[in-house]
């Protein structure tokens, strides 16, 4: 399960999402997890998957990756698919066991709510795959700029989310590599009820939070060594610029949401 964990890394490759600037895979990141939680029929989902799809192909990010990062959110999907099943009540009975009913509007609420839940995670991990955390930041930082008129510290508040993103994949790394130590030493991590579970985490827990504070601060102190004061007069190697290949990943968007608009109006919604 940790291993399964891919939230937060990056792909490199070279292709047309991966040029797009920053700030527009921000904005449509945000604009794709809209439209996926304003469509309310099948047919939405439909154009929703179908732009997804596309996206990825143009990433070259390979499609079991990408499937990899739903994988840690199947507890989340199937609870929320039970719990759909159990007391959405439709028309229809389609199965009776004791106070366990299960209607026809139950079962497709329970699909269509697994959907959406899985295409917004997969919209998001595309971001991160294809995105640098410098470029992320980059564009989280010039996104948030109009916020620097309140006397927000906007670099720093980019600056803050873009590493505890980066590290993610490092701290599920020092994660996986702190069990398999433990369980050489004879840990039982598996077995047992939930407390005795509870219990085996805590030698998993303390070195996680020692090393993580350790690395934080080797980070501050290395950011402290080249003179680093925030952003305040900071200039940028490369300057962020928008393309024609930027326009168009716009349009199509904005003919996606059009088309999830006018089928959200026009079809009877799920539930």
């Amino acid at each position: 399960m940790i291993r399964d964990i891919t939230f937060g890394q990056f792909f490199p490759a070279k292709s047309v999402v991966h040029a797009l600037d920053p700030r527009t895979k921000l904005i449509l990141v945000v604009a794709y997890i809209v439209l996926v939680f304003i469509g309310n029929n099948f047919l939405c989902l439909g154009l929703a998957a179908a732009f997804l799809i596309l996206a990825t192909a143009l990433s070259k990010v390979p499609p079991k990756l990408m499937l990899r990062s739903t994988r840690p959110i199947l507890f989340v999907i199937a609870f929320t698919a039970i719990l759909n099943l159990l007391y959405i009540k439709g028309d229809v009975l389609l199965f009776e066991w004791g106070f366990v009913q299960i209607y026809d509007k139950g079962v497709f609420t329970a699909v269509f709510m697994a959907i959406r839940i899985i295409l917004a995670v997969l919209g998001s991990s595309l971001l991160t795959y294809t995105t640098s955390p410098t470029d992320l930041t980059d564009g989280l930082e010039r996104l948030m700029s109009p916020l620097k008129v309140l006397h927000l510290p906007v670099h720093e508040f980019a600056l803050m989310m873009t590493i505890a993103l980066r590290f993610i994949p490092t701290l599920i790394e020092e994660t996986d590599k702190i069990m398999s130590a433990q369980k050489a030493r004879g840990a039982d991590l598996e077995t047992g009820g939930l407390v005795k579970r509870v219990k085996a985490l805590v030698p998993i827990l303390i070195p996680l939070f020692v090393s993580s504070f350790r690395r934080a601060f080797d980070l501050a102190t290395a950011m402290e060594c080249r003179c680093y004061h925030g952003g305040e007069g900071r200039t940028r190697m490369k300057k962020l610029q928008m393309h024609g290949r930027d326009a168009w990943a716009f349009g199509i968007t904005a003919l996606v949401l059009g088309g999830i608009i006018a089928a959200s109006i026009l079809l009877p919604p799920v539930f």
